[in-house]
């Protein structure tokens, strides 16, 4: 019954910017930690950022005052905004909810987006 839809993903220059949108349907978001994992090509899936169910967010070393996620609690959506993308960004970019007891481990996952960082 839980659904997460993800959406943004697009094909930008080095240094621009774009906002992935995740909408979910099924809980009231706003009660539950988030996060966005990405995947590259040939490499592990990454924690890229979360957020609490209040305002408290983490990020990777790799995108620490690049990205910036929030959420929009009376659309319950979360967002990543990204700026300053780097070719190194390139991935499948997925949004996580993490309802189970134990916060450290998502489960639920959107579909993934492709986000192309290319000159």
């Amino acid at each position: 019954q839980v659904q997460l839809v993800e959406s943004g993903g697009d094909l930008v220059q080095p240094g621009g910017s774009l906002r992935l949108s995740c909408v979910a349907s099924g809980i009231n978001f706003s009660n539950y930690r988030a996060g966005w994992y990405r995947q590259a090509p040939g490499k592990e899936r990454e924690l890229v950022a979360t957020i609490s169910s209040g305002i408290v967010t983490t990020y990777a070393d790799s995108v620490k005052g690049r990205f910036t996620i929030f959420r929009v609690n009376a659309k319950n959506t979360v967002y990543l905004q990204m700026s300053s993308l780097k070719p190194a960004d390139t991935a499948v970019y997925y949004c996580t909810a993490y309802v189970g007891v134990d916060t450290s481990t998502p489960n639920y996952w959107g579909q993934g987006t492709q986000v192309t960082v290319s000159s």
